[in-house]
């Protein structure tokens, strides 16, 4: 098995012309020998975070949660919600990723948003990308994904839209310059 991406960014290349994918930007939360998992952090929804929690029946509607959109996180289990943020204890379905992000897929953290208690950082996603075993390993060898180690100012600094370009960017990386195909020793 190749070395693991989880807290890398995977962006995609200029040839991918797939609906769902085409310029994301994804970060892997978990990637082992079973396959890996995403969330796409440059598509968002025709939500916002207060429109999501109205939905929901969370009477927080703070006006600060307005306007900040709730992301597609990719094609599978659009009907769950997780949330990447920075570091913060006390919910009940969490995982630490790094020192500086954590995910966190139970409803109690979104009581907290709007509010003094919510992280200091965080995204909204519906959903996830997902890959089986060998399946990433096959899509990198096809030249379908350009990793780069993940950054939290790009997840959380940096505006939506322009997260797919800035992620290439940060590794001094013209996206639109690469070569199409790759070579294979």
């Amino acid at each position: 098995m190749m070395q693991s991406l989880q807290n890398y960014f995977l962006v995609a290349m200029p040839t991918l012309n797939d609906s769902v994918f085409e310029r994301s930007l994804i970060y892997i939360c978990e990637h082992n020998e079973k396959g890996a998992m995403g969330i796409m952090l440059n598509v968002p929804l025709d939500l916002d975070v207060c429109q999501l929690l109205t939905q929901m029946k969370l009477e927080n509607t703070s006006f600060s949660l307005s306007g900040k959109p709730v992301l597609s996180g990719g094609p599978v289990s659009t009907d769950r919600g997780f949330v990447l943020h920075t570091p913060m204890d006390g919910f009940h379905a969490s995982m630490a990723l790094t020192d500086e992000l954590m995910l966190t897929t139970s409803l109690d953290i979104l009581s907290t948003l709007g509010t003094s208690a919510e992280p200091k950082q965080y995204l909204i996603a519906l959903g996830y990308a997902g890959w089986e075993k060998g399946q990433l390993e096959q899509e990198l060898l096809d030249n379908t994904w350009l990793t780069i180690p993940a950054s939290s100012g790009i997840i959380f600094n940096t505006p939506v839209e322009d997260r797919w370009l800035a992620a290439s960017q940060s590794v001094g990386i013209d996206i639109w310059q690469v070569a199409p195909v790759a070579g294979h020793a």
